[in-house]
């Protein structure tokens, strides 16, 4: 291996992704090709396991819209000269048992990596089959803390609640003052634990005192006691943690009680906006991507979406899509569709441009980018202010 080319490889890629910023994702992907050299993988193709619940509870909310953006960014890969990318599928079918057999069934195979498995309950029970194979598990949303140290092969596009509830609870704690918190959560999630934590060591540090944290059980659909328990004791502010289907069940029903306290819903997207009316507006929520922003292909993303499917994309699909750009740089950098050679190029990935904003992995494979704050207005996600 020519270690001076790679490194003058790295050079020049660094300096025209600079250069591109504003430019149309086409022009940018051309102008980072540097004159005297080949791209590696380019006349290569690469096979990638995709699981996402196709069918099942998890669907609608979360498997189909990434699909729908990894399937977006598939065709502009292949299209523009990057590594040609194939899709070989398995359902997990929105269960643990499901999403084990899923990424088994893909190992089986021999792919090098697999993108998928959204939901951390099950992220936690079936990426370390793929860790135990050497094989890239890489996920564009699950966002329960610590999951990545799970093993050297897991990766997550999605940030942490640790990041994401932390940074949202001290934004919104500095404009609205709350002195006074409740809690609800799903004590069987472990997307749904992780975030009431995150939550609750945040507002012991910042000062706010907690009236009561209540929980519930995945397939609850009686909130009565808990919301009944919530009112009684009069908060400023009420965090709901919680997936798609008892989010909105637990939205709707806390204003239907008459709960006047300030809601903050983490992952609240425009899919449960739609769902809930009128019963979100007002409500606060984290997420690291945003329609409106002005990242460097984001609005030609947003459009082909919409062209494609008729709808806005939501914040699945676009982390969808930048978690196969992001693997597709590191498959270029790796020079070869070996498991390895893609795991250390994910592991050294820093600063690279995406719709997300400036990517990079920290070293437990985390995702590092900026977070952001929106408050529902008038029916959609506006940025908080």
């Amino acid at each position: 291996m020519n270690i001076r080319r790679i490194i003058t490889f790295i050079f020049v890629l660094a300096s025209m992704t600079a250069m591109a910023i504003g430019l149309s994702s086409c022009e940018r992907m051309t102008s980072m090709m540097p004159d005297d050299e080949t791209p590696p993988m380019m006349d290569e193709g690469i096979t990638i396991g995709v699981a996402l619940a196709e069918t099942g509870e998890f669907a609608e909310p979360y498997g189909i819209p990434m699909k729908r953006g990894l399937e977006l960014a598939q065709e502009e890969i292949n299209a523009l000269g990057g590594p040609s990318i194939s899709f070989v599928s398995a359902d997990p079918e929105s269960t643990i048992d499901g999403a084990k057999a899923a990424i088994q069934e893909l190992v089986n195979q021999g792919v090098p990596a697999i993108v998928g498995i959204g939901i951390s309950t099950h992220l936690e029970q079936a990426f370390p089959i793929a860790q135990d194979a050497g094989v890239v598990a890489f996920s564009p949303i699950s966002s329960a803390a610590g999951l990545s140290s799970l093993g050297d092969y897991i990766f997550r596009t999605g940030l942490t609640v640790s990041v994401l509830n932390s940074n949202g609870t001290m934004v919104t704690h500095g404009k609205l003052d709350y002195k006074k918190a409740a809690l609800i959560y799903n004590a069987a999630d472990t997307y749904s634990k992780s975030s009431n934590a995150a939550f609750e060591e945040t507002l012991k540090k910042i000062g706010v005192e907690i009236l009561t944290v209540e929980t519930f059980q995945t397939g609850d659909t009686d909130f009565s006691t808990q919301l009944t328990s919530i009112m009684g004791m009069e908060p400023d502010v009420l965090f709901i943690s919680a997936l798609s289907g008892e989010m909105t069940q637990i939205i709707t029903a806390a204003k239907s009680s008459g709960i006047s306290a300030q809601l903050v819903v983490p992952d609240l997207t425009g899919k449960e906006i739609q769902e809930v009316g009128d019963a979100a507006e007002g409500a606060i929520t984290f997420a690291g991507w945003f329609g409106m922003a002005n990242t460097p292909g984001n609005q030609a993303f947003v459009q082909k979406y919409k062209e494609k499917h008729g709808s806005e994309p939501g914040p699945w699909a676009a982390q969808a899509y930048a978690t196969l750009h992001i693997l597709a740089n590191a498959i270029m950098n790796a020079q070869s569709p070996d498991a390895m050679g893609i795991r250390d190029a994910l592991a050294q990935t820093t600063d690279l441009t995406t719709i997300l904003g400036n990517f990079s992995f920290d070293p437990n494979g985390e995702a590092v980018y900026d977070p952001i704050v929106f408050m529902v207005k008038d029916g959609a996600l506006q940025l908080f202010e």
